[in-house]
């Protein structure tokens, strides 16, 4: 049952520890703690922040990149191994959901993921990025339909998409669909091509991310990574390297579902957390104007079929529930 007082959020704007997992989960738990101690019940963190980005394929060709390949497919995580377990267990002590951006490793492929973490039903539940953007195909694999939903949990109705997922029409109005109230938005930094190519940079992104509150009348909270000193010297080997990828990039927000920032923005090189209060009663007044899908929709016009099947090279009769590839934690007085 949804809660109908209203309650702090909080989004993430901070750099990984680069290429490590263990070191990158430890950063995450202490961001978690962090926002449960200043009255969050909700933190979102930004794309792939377990164990970052990989830059390194905007930055040269791909055998250049070869270099990082093996090291990023051993931090990668486990949709239920040692490390999620961390992270679940995390947002269980702190009465805390969370949204969190990770690679996951299966079999042989890594996907772009977010797992959601349910501390009141001791569950945590991954999605893919339905279509990885660009040179980012040459590291992902795809998600499918089952990786769109929404969570019907105490603080609201929430659902995920990671970065370029919110420029395709279709995938927003899948999540419109669902009746989504709180949005959690995972993006990387925005340091990538600055000056260079302004669809890749924070003005539209973030204009991205707002327009998307204001069409589907639900909060977004948008997180941002940071580019820092310590990843650009990993990550860049000449000086034109480095002039693709300069310092900073961080955009975090959060939206209201008329479209407002709700909180001051950090600077673009600053680590921290953002917070803002969720009033859920606000989105009726914000959906009075305009419900994409109710009162505001034309279904004699236009539909919309959408297939939320799971897809494996191994195709087996199943069908598919809410939870996909979920798991809980059991209670130890179980």
């Amino acid at each position: 049952m949804t809660i109908s007082k209203p309650y702090k959020a909080a989004v993430v704007q901070a750099a990984p520890d680069f290429l490590n997992l263990q070191g990158s989960v430890d950063k995450a738990i202490s961001l978690i703690e962090e926002a449960a101690r200043n009255g969050a019940r909700l933190v979102s963190f930004p794309e792939c922040f377990l164990p970052g980005y990989p830059f390194w394929v905007w930055l040269d060709a791909p055998i250049w990149g070869m270099q990082f390949v093996q090291r990023y497919f051993n931090n990668a995580m486990l949709a239920d191994g040692v490390e999620a377990q961390r992270l679940l267990q995390a947002a269980i002590d702190n009465d805390i959901f969370v949204s969190m951006g990770y690679v996951e490793k299966a079999g042989g492929t890594l996907y772009i993921a977010q797992l959601f973490l349910d501390p009141v039903q001791r569950r945590a539940t991954p999605r893919r990025k339905l279509k990885a953007t660009h040179v980012e195909r040459t590291v992902f694999g795809e998600g499918d339909g089952s990786d769109f939903a929404v969570f019907d949990t105490e603080i609201g109705k929430l659902g995920q998409l990671c970065c370029w997922e919110h420029l395709h029409p279709l995938n927003k109005f899948a999540m419109y669909s669902m009746h989504e109230q709180v949005h959690l938005a995972a993006w990387p930094c925005f340091a990538l091509y600055q000056g260079k190519a302004y669809a890749l940079g924070p003005e539209l992104n973030n204009s991205v991310s707002q327009v998307y509150a204001a069409e589907g009348g639900c909060f977004v909270l948008a997180a941002t990574s940071v580019m820092t000193e310590a990843q650009r010297d990993v990550l860049c080997q000449t000086d034109a390297h480095r002039d693709l990828l300069p310092l900073g990039g961080g955009s975090s927000m959060i939206f209201g579902p008329d479209g407002s920032r709700l909180c001051e923005p950090l600077a673009a090189d600053e680590e921290g957390l953002l917070y803002a209060d969720i009033d859920l009663d606000l989105i009726a007044l914000a959906k009075t104007a305009a419900d994409p899908v109710g009162h505001y929709a034309r279904n004699d016009v236009f539909r919309v079929f959408m297939d939320q099947g799971s897809r494996s090279a191994l195709e087996a009769s199943q069908a598919a529930d809410a939870y996909g590839r979920s798991w809980q934690l059991l209670d130890p007085e179980d």
